[in-house]
Formats: structure tokens, sequence, C-alpha cells
């Protein structure tokens, strides 16, 4: 790769131009930018971790909540990226308003990024992995794990949240399920591939589809400011920041000088 590939290459990154057609017909569209793609893996490798971590339990449960603290910064990140990032990982871009979802069940809707249903499961996904690492931040197990927040609140409540955090962790296993089988669908029986593009970042089109707006935006500055919150979250659910408010102060130094003894009274023997 020479200096002008690998300058090209490097400036398509966030904000991607369109690439050469291969195939008469076809036409390669830049569709999951890199900070999705690394978002989403990440995301799978950490929630897999905290499932085996689980219930492996003992002194595993230190990565448990290890990954649970990962999670908490890539559920962050995606909430800003999805506000400043690049075409189709902007939330408004895959909404699943009434209007999109009618279109998608009479098989209107074409676009390129998540479809309707689609959508509804990432705003599932996403809303259930906040809220489950959330309870997981005031939870504990009663023997040897506690959450880093849960010294905020009482034990009662702390035990609810771990309870909720149990229950919560099955209908995250469902929603799983169902995404992995949508995926498996969509590439068994539709012949869409909607593995490749979150790999690559690049979605083969053609027909209408070629037409569509290809991704772009995603500037650095907002890149920078997803991670500054993502980091700044991390920090905050760690009770690192807690912990150095509660900090107890230096007791004073002792003085050289030692109070005057008091002196005997009269009743009592001075030994």
């Amino acid at each position: 790769m020479n200096y002008r590939t690998a300058k090209a290459d490097i400036a398509t990154t966030l904000s991607p131009t369109r690439a050469p057609v291969a195939v008469p017909g076809v036409t390669r569209i830049r569709l999951w930018d890199l900070p999705v793609r690394i978002f989403h893996w990440s995301l799978v490798v950490a929630v897999l971790v905290a499932f085996v971590t689980a219930k492996l339990g003992g002194d595993w449960m230190d990565w448990h909540g290890r990954a649970g603290l990962t999670i908490v910064g890539l559920v962050t990140f995606r909430l800003v990226w999805g506000v400043v990032g690049s075409t189709h990982a902007r939330f408004l871009s895959f909404a699943p308003t009434p209007s999109r979802l009618r279109a998608y069940l009479s098989g209107r809707w074409h676009g390129l990024g998540h479809n309707p249903l689609g959508a509804l499961s990432v705003f599932g996904l996403l809303a259930l992995l906040a809220v489950q690492a959330a309870t997981g931040l005031f939870s504990n197990d009663d023997i040897a794990f506690d959450g880093p927040l849960s010294g905020l609140i009482e034990k009662a409540r702390s035990d609810s949240l771990t309870g909720l955090h149990h229950q919560l962790s099955n209908v995250l296993l469902v929603l799983l399920g169902l995404h992995i089988l949508a995926i498996a669908f969509y590439l068994l029986v539709k012949k869409h591939d909607l593995i490749k593009p979150m790999l690559t970042g690049w979605k083969h089109a053609q027909g209408r589809y070629a037409a569509q707006r290809e991704t772009r935006g995603g500037s650095p500055l907002g890149l920078a400011v997803a991670l500054l919150v993502a980091v700044a979250a991390v920090y905050a659910a760690s009770g690192k920041l807690l912990h150095e408010r509660t900090v107890p102060a230096a007791p004073p130094a002792a003085t050289s000088a030692s109070p005057p003894a008091a002196a005997p009274s009269s009743s009592t023997p001075g030994w």
C-alpha cells in the first residue's frame, strides 16, 4: 500500500465516499462506520463474558463486574454516537416510526441500514442493557461481591435490585436469541447477509438501493466527545469518585506537650 492509498483509506474511515463499481448493476456502499462496528463486536464479547462469569460465580464475579462496566461504557458511547455519528449510525435515520413500520410490513420499505423491525430490536437491546448494567451497579451476592455503587442504598433495596438484575438476564437472553434468529432468517431465507457488512462496513446494493445515501458524517470531534462521555460514565459507575469523596481525613498530629496530670484528691491514693 503506497502513501496515497493509505491516506485515502484513513480519510474514508469516518466519512467515506462510494467505492468504484466492481460488478455491473451492483454498487458497493459504505454502510457501517468503524466506530459502530467496533462497538457492536465489543458489546458481543462483553455480554458473553458477563453471562459466562455470572454462571461460574466465585472469583469470576470480579470479571463479571468488569464486563458490566465495559457494557456501561459501550452503551453510553452508542447513545452519544447515535446523535453525533455518521448517517446510518444516527438513531433518527432508522427510528421505527409508524409510517416506516407500515411500509416495511407492506413490502414498500427500501433502506440500507436497520429495517424498522430491526430498529425495534436495537432500541430494545440498548434499553435493556442500560437497565441491566444499572441494576448490577447496585447489586450484591450476599457472599463476596458488591456492586460498586451498592453502598449508596440500603441493603434491602440492593437485594431488590439484585433480584431484578437476575430476572432481566433471562429477558436479555430471549431478546438476544430472537436477534440471532432474525439474522439467520435473513441469511438463509431472504439471502441478505447482515453479518458481513458489520464486519467490513460495506454493503452490495443494486437497483433502488444503490441510489440511496451512503454513510457520511461522524467527525473526529464527535467521536472524541462520545469517547470522553463514555469514559466519564465508566469512571462514575466504578464508584471511584464516591470513594475519593468518602476517604476519611487524616487525624491531627499529636503535640509534644502532654496535658498536665490531674491532682490527686485527698480521698484517692496518688499511685
